[in-house]
C-alpha cells in the first residue's frame, strides 16, 4: 500500500513538475529543515534515493552526542535511529562514556550539498573512532572537535588510539541483524581478524574502504515497508584474507595494476531531481 501511494503521487508530483523546471536534487533536498509526513519509507538506493518519515537523533543522550549539528544531518530511519541508541549503549559495556555519531542523513535524505555520496536513504551512519572525553559539549564544541585516526600516517598499522573497545563495538553492531556491512580501514580490520578468537562470521560484515580511519561507517538492510534497491551481500567467508591483501598494497603500492576511471560515473551532487527515484518527486513536495 505504501508504495503504491508514494507511486501514485510521485507520478501526480512529476506531471506538475513544469518541463524546465528539473533542480539540482542537493539543492533540493538540501534545504530542507524538517522530516516529511507519513510511514517511514526509505527510496532508492544509498547512493541514490530519499525517505519518507524520518526521524531525529535528539542532540544528545544518556550514551551519545550527535556531532556537526550545523549540518542538520542528524536524520534518519527510525529503525536506524533506534539501532544507534542500542549501539551506544552497547559502548557503554564496553567501555566507553557513549558514542559520538557522526553524519546520517538529511531530513528527507536526497544528495548533499557536500560530502558523502551515500547516506541517501536514512540507512547510513558514521560513528566516530573517538571515545567521548564527555557527553556534554556545547554546540560549538561539536563543531571544532575533531575524531582520532585508529591508523598510523602511514596507513599500514594500527595507531596508538586503538582500543579493544573499537572491536567490541563493532562487533556488537555487525552482530545485529538489521545491519548489512560496517566500512572500515583495512588496518582495522586486519586487527580485529587476528583478534578474534571465537566465533568469526560477524566479521564478514566488515568491509575493508579507504577513508574511514577516524569513523566506521554503519550501513542498515532495507526496512520492512520500504522501496530500496538491494546492494550485494558481503562476499562469502570472513573477509580476512582481502583486507590484508589491501594493506600489503599500500605498503608497496607497484602491486597495484592501474584501474581506469569509470567514464560514465558521476558524483550524486550531479543528479538532477528527474534523475531520482520518482517516489522521491513526492517526497520533495510533501508537508
Amino acid at each position: 500500500m505504501i508504495r503504491k501511494i508514494l507511486t501514485a503521487a510521485a507520478i501526480m508530483a512529476g506531471l506538475a513538475l513544469p518541463a524546465q523546471s528539473d533542480p539540482l536534487a542537493k539543492d533540493v533536498f538540501g534545504s530542507f529543515r524538517a522530516a516529511s509526513q507519513g510511514p517511514a519509507v526509505a527510496v532508492g538506493f544509498y547512493s541514490k534515493g530519499c525517505g519518507q518519515g524520518f526521524v531525529q537523533l535528539p542532540e544528545s543522550g544518556p550514551s551519545w552526542q550527535a556531532m556537526r549539528l550545523s549540518r542538520n544531518r542528524n536524520w534518519g530511519h527510525p529503525d536506524l535511529i533506534n539501532f544507534l541508541v542500542g549501539l551506544s549503549q552497547a559502548a557503554q559495556q564496553a567501555g566507553w562514556r557513549g558514542l559520538y555519531i557522526g553524519d546520517i542523513s538529511q531530513p528527507r535524505g536526497g544528495p548533499m550539498t557536500s560530502g558523502h555520496a551515500s547516506h541517501q536513504m536514512g540507512l547510513d551512519a558514521d560513528v566516530w573512532m573517538l571515545p567521548p572525553p564527555s557527553l556534554n559539549l556545547t554546540p560549538a564544541q561539536r563543531e571544532s572537535l575533531s575524531s582520532v585516526s585508529v591508523t598510523d600516517s602511514r596507513g599500514v598499522a594500527l595507531s596508538g588510539n586503538w582500543t579493544p573497545g573499537h572491536m567490541s563495538i563493532m562487533r556488537a553492531a555487525a552482530r545485529d541483524p538489521r545491519i548489512e556491512r560496517i566500512l572500515v580501514d583495512p588496518v582495522a580490520k586486519v586487527a580485529m581478524c587476528q583478534a578474534e578468537r571465537g566465533d568469526r562470521s560477524w566479521l564478514r560484515k566488515i568491509r575493508p574502504i579507504n577513508a574511514h580511519n577516524y569513523h566506521f561507517h554503519v550501513r542498515m538492510a532495507c526496512p520492512r515497508g520500504s522501496i530500496c534497491e538491494r546492494q550485494d551481500p558481503p562476499p562469502a567467508g570472513d573477509g580476512c584474507a582481502e583486507a590484508a591483501e589491501w594493506v600489503r598494497n599500500r605498503i608497496d603500492p607497484s602491486r597495484v595494476k592501474p584501474v581506469p576511471a569509470d567514464p560514465n560515473y558521476r558524483h550524486p551532487r550531479t543528479f538532477r531531481l528527474s534523475e531520482l527515484p520518482s517516489q522521491c518527486r513526492n517526497v520533495a513536495a510533501a508537508r
